[in-house]
C-alpha cells in the first residue's frame, strides 16, 4: 500500500467507535507511531480495539444513546484523555452535523469533511436537491413536504411500486417498499420508526423503485485546497435488506462509458459542495435500460474501503487523516496511483456476521472460543473480534471482513473461495457457509447481480457444505420456537421486499412463544383476550441495530403478554403465551 507521511506526529486521536473500523483506523495510527484514544461501552470494556489503543476511557453502559451515540460522553472523554483529533469512524455519529460542529467547537481537529459538507449530504432531501441543480440525474422522487397525505398522493402520482427512505442516515436503515397504494402508510410507519430510533429524524423521501437495479459506488478523495479525484468504482449489488453483504472493486460487467460518466457525476457532487476529505458516492444503476441515478453520498469512510485500498493501493484511511490536518494531497503516484484503476487487478469483500443465513438471518451471540484465519499475499482479515471475544446482543452483527485480490476476478474469486473454507470461527454461528453457497451462483460468478437477487433466490434449507447444525431451538427455521402446541403457528422474519417469508412449529395446545435471540422490545401491538388473524404483527424486537417484526401466520388468541416494551430479553424468554383453540378450528388446521 502506497505511504503517506504522518502529517502531525504530536497530535492525538480519539476513534469515536468501535470494532473492525476502530481497530482499522488505530492500525494507521500505531503504523504512524501517533497516539490513540479508544473509547467503550461496558460490554466492550475487553474488546480488541480498546487493547490495541494507547489509552482507553469509558463512555457509558451498553445503551447506545448512553455510549457511542451520546455526543457528550464522546467529548467528555475527548476532554479526559487530552485529544486532539477526533476520527468518527462508519456509522453512530459519523454523520452527525451536530457531532462534526461540536468537535470543531471545542477546539478538536474533526477528522472528516466540512461541518457542512456533512450536513448537506446528511440529509437525502438536500442531497437530491444539489444533485438535481448539478444536473446528476436522480430518480423521480417527492420530498417537498411530510405530511403524510402529500406523500401518499405523490406515492400514486409516481406509481407503485415505490421506496419510502430515510432522509437521514444510512446502512439500509429506515427504508420500506410499498408495492401497492394499500402498503403505503405500514411502509411509511415502519420507514419513519426505523429513522427515528437510527437517526433521530424521520423525514422521509418517497420515490420510485427501480426493479432491476444495481448498486454501484464511487470512492472520492479530496483535499482542503481544492483537489478531488475519485478512486474507482464497487459494487455493492449483493444485500439483504439493504445491508450490503459483498463488495467488489471494480464494478464487474460495467459499461466504460457509464462508469466514465458516473465517476465524473461523483467528482461533480463533491465540487458542488466544495468536498474536503474521503467519502463515496453512492449510484443505482437500472439493470435493464443502463440509466443510472444519484442514491446518497456517505461523508465518511465506508466498510467497504478496503476494497479500493486493495485495488489502487492507496491508504485511504491515512488520506483522510492527512486532509483533515490541512496536507495537500499531491495527486501523483506517491499519494495516489491513478495509473493502478486501468490495471487488470480485483478485489472482493464478504462481510462476516453472527448470524444464521439458514434460519431466517437470526443474529447470534457467544463466545468466540476457535479462530483460524487463512493467510497469504492477497488475503486480509479487518475483524471485530480475536479467539476470546465476546458477542453481544448490543451492536451491529459484523465481526469482520475477509477481502481477497487478484489479477483479475476470476483469480479473488478464485482465492475467496479457498479463504472461505479455511475461515473457521467457533462454535459461533456464522455467514461463512451463505458466503461459500453464494459465491458459487451462476449470476454472481458471472457478475450479473441485482439487488434483487437474495429475494430471488430460494437458500438452502440447512449449509450445503456441513451436516446438520447442532441442535438447537432456531433450526427448525422457524423465525420463534414455540412449546409444544397442537395446533400450528409460524412466526416469520421481513425482507428487504416486505413480504413475510413462512416457517412454521406444531405441536400441543397453547404454551408459550420465545425470543429466538437476545435483544429489546421496542412495540407489542397486542393484548390479552385479542383474537389473532394471519399475517398480523405480534411485536417488534430490536437487535443488533436491525428490528425484527414478529407476525403470526395462523389465527389465535392471546392467552398472556409477558414483556413490556423497553425491556431486554434473552435468547428463550417467553414473550406471549397462546389460548388453546377451538376443537373446530383444530380440525379444520389438521384437515388443510
Amino acid at each position: 500500500m502506497n505511504k503517506i507521511s504522518c502529517p502531525d506526529p504530536s497530535m492525538r486521536v480519539l476513534v469515536a467507535n468501535r470494532g473492525e473500523i476502530a481497530r482499522r483506523v488505530i492500525r494507521t495510527l500505531n503504523e504512524w507511531g501517533v497516539e490513540s484514544v479508544a473509547v467503550y461501552a461496558d460490554p466492550d470494556a475487553t474488546a480488541p480495539h480498546v487493547a490495541e489503543a494507547t489509552m482507553a476511557e469509558r463512555i457509558g453502559p451498553a445503551a447506545l444513546a448512553e455510549s457511542y451515540l451520546s455526543v457528550e460522553a464522546i467529548l467528555a472523554a475527548a476532554a479526559r484523555s487530552k485529544a486532539t483529533h477526533v476520527h468518527p469512524g462508519y456509522g453512530f455519529l459519523s454523520e452527525r452535523t451536530d457531532f462534526a460542529r461540536a468537535v470543531v467547537d471545542s477546539g478538536l481537529v474533526w477528522i472528516g469533511p466540512s461541518p457542512d459538507a456533512v450536513a448537506s449530504m446528511g440529509s437525502k432531501i438536500e442531497a437530491r436537491k444539489v444533485a438535481g441543480d448539478s444536473l446528476v440525474p436522480i430518480v423521480p422522487g417527492f420530498n417537498e413536504s411530510q405530511d403524510a397525505e402529500a406523500l401518499r398522493a405523490a406515492a400514486d402520482e409516481i406509481g407503485y411500486p415505490i421506496l419510502v427512505k430515510a432522509s437521514a442516515g444510512g446502512g439500509g436503515k429506515g427504508i420500506r417498499i410499498a408495492t401497492a397504494a394499500e402498503h403505503f402508510d405500514h411502509a411509511l410507519d415502519e420507514a419513519r420508526s426505523e429513522a427515528m430510533r437510527s437517526f433521530g429524524d424521520d423525514d422521509v423521501i418517497v420515490e420510485r423503485y427501480i426493479t432491476r437495479p444495481r448498486h454501484i459506488e464511487v470512492q472520492i478523495a479530496a483535499d482542503k485546497h481544492g483537489n478531488i479525484i475519485d478512486l474507482g468504482t464497487r459494487e455493492c449489488s449483493v444485500q439483504r435488506r439493504y445491508q450490503k453483504l459483498i463488495e467488489e472493486a471494480p464494478a464487474p460487467n460495467l459499461d466504460p462509458v457509464v462508469a466514465a460518466s458516473m465517476r465524473s457525476s461523483a467528482i461533480t457532487m463533491a465540487t458542488a459542495i466544495r468536498y474536503d476529505s474521503v467519502g463515496t458516492v453512492e449510484f443505482i444503476l437500472d439493470a435493464t435500460s443502463n440509466e443510472y441515478f444519484f442514491l446518497e453520498m456517505n461523508t465518511r469512510i465506508q466498510v467497504e474501503h478496503t476494497v479500493t485500498e486493495e485495488v489502487t493501493g492507496v491508504d485511504v484511511i491515512a488520506v483522510q487523516i492527512a486532509s483533515a490536518c490541512g496536507e495537500q494531497l499531491t495527486l501523483d503516484a506517491d499519494h495516489f496511483d491513478t495509473t493502478a484503476l486501468e490495471r487488470p487487478s480485483h478485489a472482493i469483500e464478504v462481510r462476516v456476521n453472527a448470524e444464521d443465513a439458514w434460519n431466517g438471518h437470526l443474529p447470534q451471540t457467544g463466545t468466540v472460543q476457535h479462530l483460524d484465519v487463512p493467510h497469504g499475499a492477497h488475503i486480509r482479515w479487518d475483524a471485530a473480534i480475536i479467539g476470546g471475544s465476546e458477542i453481544s446482543p448490543f451492536y451491529d452483527s459484523m465481526i469482520g471482513k475477509l477481502i481477497v485480490s487478484g489479477t483479475n476476478r476470476l483469480d479473488a474469486l478464485s482465492g475467496l473461495t479457498a479463504a472461505l473454507e479455511q475461515l473457521d470461527v467457533r462454535p459461533l454461528t456464522t455467514n461463512i457457509d451463505f458466503h461459500r453457497w453464494l459465491i458459487g451462483q451462476r449470476e454472481f460468478r458471472a457478475g450479473q447481480i441485482t439487488t434483487r437477487f437474495l429475494d430471488e433466490t430460494p437458500l438452502p434449507r440447512e449449509s450445503p457444505f456441513s451436516g446438520p447444525t447442532p441442535t438447537s431451538p432456531w433450526k427448525d427455521r422457524t423465525g420463534q420456537r414455540l412449546t409444544p402446541h397442537r395446533s400450528e403457528y409460524a412466526f416469520d422474519s421481513q425482507s428487504r421486499d416486505g413480504q413475510w417469508h413462512h416457517a412454521s412449529a406444531s405441536g400441543e395446545a397453547g404454551e408459550h412463544a420465545l425470543s429466538p435471540f437476545p435483544g429489546l422490545i421496542t412495540d407489542i401491538l397486542v393484548e390479552v383476550g385479542d383474537s389473532i388473524e394471519a399475517g398480523q404483527t405480534l411485536m417488534t424486537i430490536e437487535a443488533m441495530k436491525m428490528l425484527h417484526p414478529i407476525t403470526v401466520a395462523g389465527p389465535t388468541t392471546i392467552a398472556g403478554v409477558e414483556v413490556i416494551p423497553g425491556q431486554q430479553v434473552e435468547t428463550a424468554h417467553v414473550l406471549l403465551t397462546f389460548a388453546p383453540l377451538p376443537e373446530t378450528a383444530t380440525r379444520e388446521s389438521d384437515e388443510t
